[in-house]
């Protein structure tokens, strides 16, 4: 029988377990708030709608969101990504976007591409970061519609600078979009002062919360994105899909014990994200600089005096990323998640295409204990023993 994996890093992938008060929220969002939200003035309906109001409220206080409103809940981070680019960009025009996205972004523009939007990569650096200088380059080379950026790198843990980005986008008509799935509960985020005009996140990384939800940021005063999905919802029955926020993209019965799950997790954050941030951006400088200590080992993505989100990615010289992940969840209890993940674009400026990484992926309950216990697991699998 194969032990059951007690060392968990691959946060990256999904935040487990979940903090304390997250499987409460829901459970209460089933057994006494059943009802569906706005769709009832019985108690039941309006103690559900109370809950995704709070849920709300909350995200929006812990993401720097003046006007809760302006967050739309979404089935999860791609769904989002999906909603904005295919909801914005039509034949003929034309979006630039970093080197480095998540399959979140490159297959929605794929599908885009085929229907005659037109595709500019800006490539990075060899630490995997974009250059400002050049996406501003590309984008004054001809009319753009959209910069798309991650904020964050799934893969290396480089941080992009979306600020910059986004003032760029506006001096050339632009809107800014950004994938905020390994920022969003990791980074310090205030998206009133960014400058994006949307921002998709992940309900279930970070955020802490259950996988199934995610969160949509869309900007006051930003044209209204064109439906993919209509349905129930709104204070009208008109045919017409309601413009007001959020309902206007939340068609239909949404997640509430979702909703509930991550109302919880944001308060869990509000207390505690500080202290989490500082101790996750300790562990992950430890466990890189663990691991450059360690002959064959390569650490990709930016160098150990450069900021990352909690994320580290390792090859070996010659044993294969699989082999290595293998070995720590079958020997060691530790999971860790090898492979491309679902970055195809940074593997191949990386050059690990053929080989894909070893990801760990930190996270909020994880100690210095725990890092030293990987680091030795890992130099024992490198060894050979």
């Amino acid at each position: 029988m194969c032990p059951q994996p007690i060392l968990y890093f691959d946060h990256s992938a999904t935040s487990w377990p979940k903090p304390p008060g997250v499987a409460e929220a829901m459970q209460e969002a089933l057994l006494e708030a059943g009802g569906n939200p706005g769709r009832g003035a019985h108690s039941l309906a309006l103690a559900a709608e109370h809950t995704v109001t709070r849920a709300r409220g909350d995200v929006a206080r812990l993401l720097g969101v003046p006007d809760a409103r302006d967050l739309v809940f979404t089935p999860g981070c791609t769904f989002a990504l999906n909603l904005v680019l295919k909801g914005t960009l039509r034949r003929g025009d034309r979006v630039v976007v970093s080197a480095l996205e998540h399959n979140a972004v490159v297959r929605p523009l794929h599908v885009l591409a085929a229907r005659g939007v037109k595709v500019a990569r800006v490539q990075a650096d060899s630490e995997g970061h974009i250059d400002a200088d050049a996406v501003e380059r590309s984008v004054a080379a001809s009319a753009t519609r959209m910069v798309i950026c991650q904020h964050a790198s799934n893969v290396t843990g480089a941080i992009q600078p979306v600020a910059d980005l986004a003032d760029i986008a506006h001096e050339h008509g632009a809107v800014m979009v950004v994938d905020g799935a390994q920022a969003a509960g990791h980074l310090p985020l205030d998206l009133a002062t960014l400058g994006v005009d949307a921002y998709a996140c992940s309900g279930h990384k970070g955020l802490l919360g259950p996988q199934g939800v995610g969160v949509l940021y869309l900007a006051p005063g930003l044209s209204p994105v064109e439906l993919v999905q209509g349905g129930g919802g709104g204070p009208s029955e008109e045919p017409a899909q309601p413009d007001i926020r959020p309902d206007r993209y939340e068609a239909g019965t949404g997640n509430t014990p979702g909703a509930a799950g991550l109302g919880a997790a944001a308060r869990y954050l509000l207390e505690h994200g500080a202290e989490i941030e500082r101790r996750e951006r300790s562990l992950t400088r430890r466990l890189h600089e663990g691991l450059l200590g360690i002959p064959g080992v390569k650490v990709l993505g930016p160098a150990i005096d450069v900021p990352r989100a909690p994320v580290v990615s390792m090859t070996h010289d010659r044993i294969p990323p699989d082999e290595i992940a293998f070995s720590l969840d079958r020997r060691y209890g530790i999971a860790v998640r090898a492979g491309l993940h679902c970055s195809p674009w940074t593997h191949s400026m990386t050059g690990t295409l053929e080989t894909g990484a070893v990801r760990f992926g930190l996270g909020w309950n994880l100690t210095e204990d725990d890092v030293d216990r990987a680091l030795e697991a890992v130099r024992e699998v490198c060894a050979g023993s």
